[in-house]
């Protein structure tokens, strides 16, 4: 079921199953919608009650003038309040990962634990900054289609992107109804987050990182750096996976994601 609901103000785009007392909240990437979510939910929704939002500056959320990962943590606490969801566990791929973390972060009694998929706790290195900068540029300069077109295909392991060539087109076609306005404003909060290593590490909930062995944004040798950084998460790699892990090898996801809640 999909509806809207107002958080400070601020009109949030929500999906909810219903269905479930034990509840998982999906957060999306960068450049994508809480659609992105729906094969996936199917295999998580006969377990648990599934809930997604459209994050602010995304999708048919509205947004801040800069979307911070505050923010969008208190927008997505806001939403739990309205559905009556005391205590849920979230799952964060990408951009929705610094979120996720923010939110857990901010509001740790809300969540019985944390599932990363093809995301990183750490912030910006000055290179993916301006890297972010030339991105803002090229929207106000109404070229936010040719980010589209260029990012979406690169979410996916160069393997997989024909087989995947219809999903791919729809994500494109979906991140048509996206406010360049909106995205201009969640570069600008990834670009201010912070560094969540430290946190994480010393976290006690549980935490599971999900990685693509031939994810394009994320090196192996990255991943496995963070392994060694926050030993105590439970980690596991896909090895036909690029950024798209939750799409590009679905069953073995969702598998692994109820599995690690049932602990």
């Amino acid at each position: 079921m999909e509806f809207f609901t107002t958080c400070n103000g601020l009109p949030v785009h929500v999906s909810d199953s219903k269905k479930g007392d034990n509840v998982i909240i999906l957060l999306h990437g960068y450049l994508e919608t809480l659609y992105i979510w729906d094969e996936f939910e199917t295999l998580l929704s006969t377990n648990m009650r599934v809930v997604s939002i459209d994050i602010p500056g995304h999708g048919l959320s509205a947004s801040y003038p800069i979307n911070t990962m505050e923010n969008c943590a208190s927008a997505l606490i806001c939403v739990m309040d309205k559905l009556n969801i005391d205590k849920a566990w979230l799952v964060g791929h990408s951009m929705g990962g610094y979120v996720a973390v923010e939110a857990l972060k901010l509001f740790s009694n809300r969540f019985l634990g944390l599932i990363m998929i093809n995301s990183i706790p750490y912030a910006d290195t000055e290179e993916k900054r301006e890297s972010r900068d030339r991105e803002i540029s090229l929207i106000k300069h109404k070229k936010l289609q040719t980010i589209v077109k260029c990012s979406v295909e690169n979410m996916f392991a160069n393997e997989n992107v024909n087989k995947f060539e219809e999903k791919i087109l729809e994500i494109s076609e979906i991140a048509e109804v996206h406010d360049p306005q909106g995205i201009v404003a969640s570069l600008e909060g990834m670009k201010q987050r912070e560094d969540y290593t430290d946190y994480l590490s010393k976290c006690e909930l549980p935490l599971l990182f999900i990685f693509g062995d031939k994810d394009n944004f994320i090196s192996l040798q990255t991943a496995r750096d963070i392994q060694t950084k926050i030993p105590k998460a439970t980690y596991f790699f896909l090895e036909s996976s690029g950024h798209n892990s939750f799409i590009e090898e679905p069953n073995k996801c969702a598998q692994k994601i109820l599995q690690f809640t049932k602990n």
